[in-house]
């Protein structure tokens, strides 16, 4: 605990006001009326499209949107001295009073969070959306027992998809490549399929494919056009290997310190901004498919030359064979039966895959 605690303690002077939670604002001597609720934020990843585009305009709207009864301050976690590892924790101390969480990191020591979002179980936007819409009231659970956080919204990314240098025609040729990957769950689906997965981070992405580190790169479709990634890169598959969900919540003891207009209001509004989110998400995935293969239908992006690999009927029964021999069962050693139990009562019926301990 006392390294937590010097971890924000180091992360001033923002943290010192994230502190505080949500405060009466300073009025004027003369304003008159009750002044608005001040409220801290911490949102996403920054310079992404979902917090400059949506996060961000949506909390420097609140003002507006309350008719001047609340006022928000937001700052992206990955700027706010704050790690990602921690938000859980932090948000549960009541240090962070309105949080995003990325739960692929939180992950690492909270594997249950992550069901929805593990390798290749939602190989497009329409079975994300399924996946979550089963699996929502049990995070909600999750949240509220272990955490004392409110869900408030659950977020996603566009979708990340394999880019090689050199051609490939579906899964099974990936074998004997070295692949940049971000997460355990990933490295294990590739090391199943012959690859040899290796994790860097996103910003060292690009120079890893053009110094040869790696030869393929597991990324966002839109994020990779943003990098230049369609520039050093000929081949893209179509099926999404994961999306990178995140979730917006609150502590329990500051939200319900809210009024209840006050709480209604957000409640409304932040439904909003996920559907917004979503359908940006899902946008934007398809929008980057088109950029990198230079497609007409493209508008945000750089035309590049790549060719999209299609999903093909083996990628599909591979994609079955790696879920049920490899990514279920890793994901379930980390985690054990809370795991089994949550999978197989919310996922399972639906996916028609069950989880189980060996």
């Amino acid at each position: 605990m006392g390294s937590l605690f010097s971890r924000f303690v180091r992360a001033l002077p923002w943290l010192m006001a994230v502190l505080v939670g949500f405060l009466p604002a300073m009025a004027g001597a003369q304003a008159p009326g009750p002044a608005p609720l001040r409220l801290k934020i911490v949102g996403g990843l920054a310079d992404v499209s979902q917090y400059v585009r949506h996060e961000e305009p949506f909390w420097r709207r609140l003002e507006e949107i309350s008719g001047g009864r609340l006022q928000a301050e937001i700052a992206p976690f990955d700027r706010s001295g704050i790690r990602a590892q921690e938000m859980l924790a932090l948000m549960r101390l009541g240090v962070v009073p309105f949080g995003t969480v990325l739960l692929a990191v939180v992950s690492t020591e909270e594997p249950e969070f992550n069901a929805v979002d593990l390798p290749i179980v939602n190989p497009d936007m329409a079975s994300l959306r399924r996946s979550v819409a089963l699996y929502r009231p049990h995070l909600e659970a999750l949240l509220a027992e272990r955490y004392e956080v409110e869900l408030l919204a659950v977020y996603t990314y566009p979708a990340q998809v394999v880019f090689c240098r050199s051609p490939f025609s579906g899964l099974a040729d990936l074998a004997g490549r070295r692949i940049r990957t971000s997460s355990v769950g990933q490295s294990e689906m590739f090391t199943a399929l012959g690859a040899t997965p290796i994790v860097i981070p996103f910003g060292e992405t690009l120079a890893a494919i053009r110094s040869g580190v790696v030869e393929c790169a597991v990324t966002g479709t839109l994020s990779a056009n943003t990098i230049g990634l369609h520039e050093v890169t000929s081949h893209m598959h179509s099926m999404a290997i994961t999306w990178g969900l995140s979730v917006f919540g609150a502590n329990r003891a500051a939200w319900n310190g809210l009024p209840d207009w006050a709480r209604s209001l957000l409640r409304r509004e932040l439904a909003s901004l996920e559907r917004q989110i979503w359908d940006a998400a899902e946008i934007e995935t398809v929008e980057g498919i088109a950029c990198n293969a230079g497609r007409p239908t493209c508008r945000t992006g750089r035309r590049g030359t790549i060719t999209v690999v299609p999903t093909s009927e083996a990628d599909q029964q591979r994609r079955i064979r790696l879920l049920t021999e490899t990514v279920l069962p890793g994901w379930v050693r980390r985690c054990g039966e809370p795991c089994v139990d949550a999978w197989n009562a919310h996922l399972a019926p639906e996916l028609g895959v069950r989880a189980r301990l060996d």
